[in-house]
């Protein structure tokens, strides 16, 4: 990709900190970590938790050595498992850089059934696209794909820090950004061989995880919350915040014994 985000300035507001998306960054690290100390038998961990489409449709049975979980359920295991360490990095990356703020957005919870929504429907996507495939297919890029959806209509304006053609510092327009990031997926796709996982890389699931997270701001997002929100109000947002925060309580000029409720008979 020509624009590698680095990060953004965009502050969180409604959340001290993005604890779930650091745990799915921490949950990603220590599955790929387990995966390399696995050796040879990294192979059949990707095939038993990767989604393999003509298995999941059952055209196909799983070879019994290999079989861990039904096939259903590795719509959800195949997020959490990475083809290598480029792989993992620049997944990381991306959900580092832009995952924080929708979690603001929807709160910790709804952002983990989001994330993981997000990712099923990337994994359905390129399932039926390519149902007869026996190659599973792994990794976190449909519930991120999602991520960035999400991102867009919430954040179109903020400002993002990226490496254009990966050594070049520039500042742009989160719309910008992500736009240019679909329709490299889109390119990809039509230039590809085969419809669905040409090169190693599963088009389809990127771009049906991203339709998911545009989609899905509408529920998900807080009832409060703007829908699309300009990068000054969040700013202004963040520094009301920090000074509610900082303003010193005012002490009650009431005895102790006055203020502490003693139960209901007084």
């Amino acid at each position: 990709m020509a624009l590698l985000p680095i990060k953004d300035d965009n502050p969180l507001v409604s959340i001290r900190f993005q604890y779930v998306t650091v745990a799915i960054m921490a949950a990603c690290v220590a599955v790929f970590l387990y995966q390399v100390s696995a050796g040879a038998e990294a192979g059949k961990l990707v095939y038993a938790l990767g989604t393999i489409p003509s298995v999941l449709l059952g055209e196909r049975n799983l070879a019994p050595d290999l079989y861990l979980v039904p096939a259903e359920l590795t719509l959800i295991t195949s997020m959490f498992l990475h083809g290598g360490w480029l792989h993992l990095i620049f997944n990381m990356l991306f959900l580092w850089v832009f995952g924080d703020n929708v979690e603001d957005a929807f709160g910790h919870w709804k952002f983990l059934i989001f994330y993981l929504i997000c990712g099923v429907a990337g994994d359905l996507a390129h399932t039926f696209a390519s149902a007869q495939s026996t190659v599973p297919m792994i990794g976190a890029s449909g519930a991120i794909s999602g991520v960035l959806g999400a991102y867009l209509v919430l954040h179109p304006r903020a400002s993002v820090l990226v490496l254009f053609m990966n050594f070049i510092p520039l500042r742009l327009p989160a719309f910008l950004v992500l736009i240019s990031w679909i329709g490299f997926q889109f390119i990809s796709l039509a230039g590809s061989s085969t419809a669905a996982n040409a090169g190693g890389t599963a088009w389809w699931a990127h771009i049906g995880g991203f339709a998911a997270g545009l989609v899905l701001v509408l529920p998900f997002r807080r009832r409060l919350a703007p829908l699309i929100v300009e990068e000054e109000e969040i700013k202004q947002a963040a520094r009301d915040t920090l000074m509610v925060e900082k303003r010193p309580r005012r002490r009650s000029l009431l005895p102790e014994t006055s203020r502490r409720r003693r139960g209901p008979w007084g």
